[in-house]
């Protein structure tokens, strides 16, 4: 189905959902998968993504990262218009019962998709997963994201099981400035340091890896993360109001 198609059909059950959704701002903490209803047209059947390439998966990540990037949407750090107009009325409390839902969801991954870049250019995206560019002060996806690059608690998301498309656009947006984040910003910071090769690069070889045995996210790190990150302090304070 056409990528217009898809988000055609998801405005429309967003916009049947949002009001039900607005009204149900702080509902009991059950029977969720009927008021996920909007989030599964676009996210796949329980958050597992569909064919398109557009939508990622949501299953499964991390609960404090569901929830900050649910925030961003609802508060515009993050633009797409069918999300910003879903979570518009939506309470945190409401945003952390979705994000605690979808990161609760565990199903196998699909194999990843045959890479059809260029050896050198999958080299690169390794190397820049695995060692960044230090001379352009480019740390490692790995570095953050986890040695298994499936995520680190509580606010980091893997980077696995996620098509090219999906991944060149989301740090495309980063380069561009069109998706941010609470400061400290860190993926802002590394965005600016990303030139087209590298999202190509890096993307491409993601996309083309497949999921470990455990697909979900490492604990916390001891150590500090290579820059400040708003993702992980964001992420650790809002569950600790819970």
């Amino acid at each position: 189905m056409p990528i217009r198609n898809i988000l055609t059909t998801c405005w429309l059950a967003l916009l049947l959902a949002a009001p039900g959704a607005t009204a149900l701002a702080q509902p009991a903490a059950s029977d969720m998968a009927p008021r996920v209803a909007a989030c599964v047209t676009c996210h796949g059947r329980d958050g597992q993504a569909t064919n398109s390439g557009y939508f990622p998966r949501i299953a499964g990540k991390p609960a404090g990262y569901l929830y900050e990037q649910l925030r961003n949407f609802r508060d515009g750090r993050r633009l797409q218009p069918a999300m910003n107009h879903l979570l518009t009325n939506l309470s945190d409390a409401y945003l952390r019962e979705m994000a605690a839902y979808f990161a609760g969801l565990r199903y196998p991954y699909p194999p990843p998709a045959a890479p059809d870049l260029a050896p050198g250019v999958l080299a690169r995206g390794r190397t820049l997963v695995f060692e960044g560019d230090p001379a352009r002060g480019l740390p490692a996806c790995a570095s953050c994201h986890g040695a298994a690059l499936t995520g680190t608690e509580p606010g980091i998301p893997g980077l696995l099981g996620l098509p090219r498309l999906y991944i060149a656009s989301q740090l495309g947006a980063w380069l561009t400035g069109e998706r941010r984040a609470l400061p400290p910003d860190c993926m802002a910071e590394v965005g600016r340091k990303l030139q087209p090769a590298d999202i190509q690069a890096v993307a491409g070889w993601l996309s083309a890896q497949p999921m470990p045995s455990t697909t979900q996210a490492a604990p916390a790190a001891a150590h500090p993360l290579p820059q400040p990150c708003s993702a992980q302090a964001q992420a650790a304070s809002a569950g600790a109001a819970r």
